[in-house]
């Protein structure tokens, strides 16, 4: 249903229309809501003038594109992209993709949050505790949800104190910081072994210097692309960068379970490989290039790199009071443990044909200009802690770094074929850090567990510290700024958690996966109800977004919320928020800064005048920038023209490979580390498993041995197939996934391998029941060449709509599947996970766009 478009038939005040919305998309009564609405003709809307806004575009993918709304009276109309110069590779306009597109129908949609609402069943204690997901809703005032939300707080410290206090980190835990403390949660999210590992090898996780940019990229030979797909996860530029390096001339090499949309559109080399087993393919690659090495004949190592800025390949390279046995060349020949981690060897856990490894290690011949890309997904498994050191161990043995035309290193997110540092960017809002008195941090591949068992092993907050086991007893969830039951490891035994406590509150927007199993759930406003704020995106730009409509409903912002319960608690709000969301703003647009043409100066970005000041009421100095503050409001959008030979071009490492005394990596020993004893040491006291200072192939928990009950057999176990969770177009992680333009679009199957469906007697269109030992979840079957046999491709981020009566999940939520296993440094580990897979027996599924939405007048 176009929602927006049956709605500009109605000459409409802005609050009316937002209930006509409702009552168009869902056939809601209006009755009790207080407002009438009155009918116009269409030329009579359509003769109102309207305006151009720059819209947020907030939710995080890796794009940040320019959204504008067409608004009259209030009521958004349509919506467009970057008009605000000629398109051109050099010079790319900042195109939304079909999320961005989509905007309107999630922030005026029928489904919005309206009033506080309270669980039916929840009273002090708790209540009825096994009816969170399943209770009704009662519609009550913002006093009595702030009364009794902080009503239950103060009960809850004084008989267990700040420790039961379980939080995300936003507005309201600064809160319940200045009241004494709450126990954080801490992950590795979307970088998996790449939070941790880059630093003591002496590498990077960032896109930003580690890959060179988009300019010099064009100047490759090859380009070989680790388990990426920047058209889904990234949508704007960073596939069109690509592309233009594949019309200067380069071939791509891709390795990964999925031949997805970017390697069809840049022609990719496919190489499958099984999930998780990098670190094995990668080892196996490394041993070709030793063996078949020829400084001469096949100079396919760059000696001369490795001696100079390496540490740990040979045992005339090891660090001092080592054993030279444990070097990783001596390793990957097998010389002391009589297994040569040959192409042969790689390929039994791979799943790569021997001659395909062989390839793709001479591909990367140091006399070629090749760039090695690495996105974090493959880090977002169990027992990948030495990946990232694989990784650049194969940049560094081939010398593809510090020079035009060579790189290795991450290109991933925002700054996807786009490396260098960040050339505009926003100031700070001028709002202070609130220290938190509790120092307990969970990991999020236990925190759930935690809560359900009363114990945890506390490493720090992202500090990596040695493990120390704790008893923790959390008597209260509170989400503010996160999706987190939906998007963390484990949501099976994350809903037994929150049917545990006394107390669950979520902020929302929605009745998401968080709203749906809270006692209450306070309703937000979106970026486009807000003063404004910043986007960023690539390197070359930014995007300042301003308001779109006045605050929908009762709905508040999230710092609102904060105040007002910092105030029931008796606790001083200003210490955390001395200035308004305004005034916050007007910070942000003053600190902005742009690199200027000489590539290294730095200079204020917006010229403000004491006008300026004096109209926003706001206090500062009047500045002179490079763009008015009028201009940039009006545009929405600065960025930077780019052109070949301009002084803003960056070679990753360049720095270090000039003058590696002078600009040593932050490694122990100033170099690149193929042998790294602080990595060891560090991520085997925290307790979860165990590592060495060489990349090993580690079987992970869940990985591609665990889908054998023999491995030496090879007889398949329970749980046969693994599963990958790509990001989709229809979400932006759970973001939009209740949009029902985008559910119509993208209707979420699971995709199967043609070869898989065939043995297991499925069709397209089947309902394909997935079980893993941690929970059961329905899908649509998708067939399709595009997956490597005995891998499944299950979405990311679909919404949870569990069935009480069987305990499966209908909405193909990812998480059902895994499960709260913790490896190496607390890694999050979505994709090393194992299944099973059958045509279900019940009901088939309907589609996603044709079920009720979760409406709650």
């Amino acid at each position: 249903m176009d929602l927006i478009d049956r709605i500009t038939n109605a000459k409409l005040s802005r609050r009316s229309f937002i209930l006509a919305s409702a009552a168009a998309t869902a056939g809601l009564s209006l009755t009790g809501c207080g407002s009438s609405l009155t009918q116009a003709t269409a030329d009579q809307a359509a003769g109102k003038e309207g305006i151009w806004i720059t819209a947020a575009c907030w939710h995080n993918c890796g794009g940040r594109c320019l959204n504008k709304a067409y608004v009259v009276d209030g009521v958004v109309i349509r919506q467009k992209t970057d008009d605000t110069h000629p398109d051109s590779p050099d010079y790319p306009q900042q195109r939304a993709c079909v999320r961005g597109r989509s905007q309107r129908q999630q922030v005026f949609g029928a489904d919005r949050l309206k009033y506080p609402m309270k669980r039916k069943n929840w009273e002090p204690g708790g209540g009825k505790k096994e009816l969170r997901g399943r209770d009704e809703w009662v519609r009550i005032s913002w006093d009595e949800a702030l009364d009794s939300i902080a009503g239950e707080i103060k009960r809850i410290k004084s008989e267990q104190g700040n420790r039961a206090f379980f939080a995300d980190g936003g507005p309201a835990a600064k809160v319940l910081a200045l009241y004494g403390g709450y126990v954080a949660n801490w992950g590795t999210t979307s970088l998996g072994s790449w939070t941790y590992t880059p630093g003591p090898v002496g590498f990077s996780s960032s896109s930003g210097d580690s890959i060179n940019d988009r300019l010099d990229m064009r100047n490759c030979d090859t380009v070989i692309m680790f388990n990426m797909n920047p058209a889904w996860s990234s949508a704007g530029n960073p596939v069109y960068h690509f592309l233009q390096v594949k019309k200067a001339g380069a071939d791509f090499i891709a390795i990964d379970p999925f031949y997805n949309d970017s390697y069809g559109l840049l022609e990719a080399d496919w190489i499958p490989t099984r999930p998780a087993t990098d670190t094995a393919l990668m080892i196996g690659v490394a041993h070709t290039l030793i063996v078949e090495d020829d400084p001469v004949k096949n100079p396919l190592i760059d000696w001369d790199f490795l001696k100079k800025y390496t540490i740990g390949f040979d045992a005339d390279s090891m660090p001092s009071g080592t054993d030279a046995k444990d070097n990783f060349k001596d390793y990957v020949l097998g010389t002391y443990d009589g297994v040569p981690k040959n192409a042969e060897w790689a390929a039994e856990i791979s799943g790569v044909a021997p001659d395909r490894i062989r390839y793709l290690a001479r591909a990367m011949n140091k006399n070629k200009k090749v760039a090695l890309l690495y996105a974090w997904s493959a880090g977002r498994t169990q027992n990948a802690d030495n990946l990232p050191q694989m990784a650049m161990i194969l940049g560094a043995m081939t010398g593809h770094m510090g020079k035009s035309g060579h790189m290795c290193g991450v290109s991933c997110h925002s700054g996807a074929a786009n490396g260098g540092d960040t050339l505009v960017s926003p100031g700070k809002n001028g709002l202070p850090n609130v220290d938190n008195p509790v120092k307990d941090s969970i990991n999020h591949t236990e925190m759930w567990r935690a809560i359900v068992d009363g114990k945890y092993n506390f490493t720090g907050n992202k500090k990596f510290l040695k493990g120390e086991m704790r008893d923790i007893d959390i008597r209260l969830i509170y989400h503010d700024n996160n999706a987190r039951l939906q998007s963390a490891d484990g949501m099976t035994k994350g809903i037994e958690a929150h049917r545990k406590v006394d107390l669950v509150v979520s902020h929302g927007q929605f009745l998401t996966t968080n709203a749906k199993y809270s006692d209450f759930v306070l309703p937000v406003t979106t970026e486009w109800e807000k003063i404004g704020g910043f986007l960023t995106g690539n390197r070359e730009m930014l995007i300042m977004y301003s308001q779109i409509t006045e605050p929908l409903y009762e709905a508040q912002s999230d710092e609102w919320i904060a105040r007002e319960l910092a105030k029931r608690l008796g606790v001083d709000a200003s210490k955390s928020f001395p200035i308004d969301a305004k005034h916050q703003f007007f910070n942000q647009i003053a600190g902005s800064t742009v690199i200027l043409p000489d590539g290294k100066t730095a200079a204020p970005l917006v010229t403000i005048t004491a006008e300026d000041i004096a109209q926003w009421g706001v206090q500062g100095k009047p500045q002179q920038g490079q763009i008015s503050l009028k201009e940039f409001q009006e545009k929405g959008l600065y960025q930077i023209e780019r052109k070949p030979g301009d002084n803003y071009g960056y070679i990753a490492f360049k720095d270090f490979c000039d003058d590696p005394e002078a600009n040593p990596r932050p490694s122990a020993s100033g170099k690149f580390e193929f042998y790294s004893q602080v990595l060891a040491d560090t991520v085997n006291a925290m307790g979860y498993s165990e590592i060495k200072p060489i990349p090993t192939h580690i079987p992970p928990v869940e990985g591609y041995e665990a889908t054998f009950k023999d491995w030496q057999g090879k007889i398949k176990g329970d749980y046969p197939y693994q599963v990958i969770n790509p990001h989709y177009l229809r979400r932006s992680h759970t973001v939009f996934d209740n949009v029902q333009w985008l559910r119509e679009t993208w209707p979420n199957p699971v995709y199967i391998s043609t070869q898989d469906a065939r043995e297991k007697g499925l069709a397209d269109g089947d309902t394909v029941l997935l079980t893993s030992q941690h929970g059961k979840t329905l899908r649509t079957a998708c067939l399709t060449d595009r997956f490597m046999p005995g891998v499944i491709g299950l979405p990311h981020g679909s919404w949870v709509d569990m069935d009480e009566k069987t305990g499966i999940d209908t909405g193909g939520a990812d998480n059902i599947l895994c499960g709260p296993v913790s490896t190496g440094q607390g890694v999050s580990g979505w994709n090393s996970c194992v299944c099973n897979m059958e045509k279900y027996a019940g009901a088939s599924l309907i589609a996603d766009v044709q079920k009720p939405q979760r409406i709650i007048l």
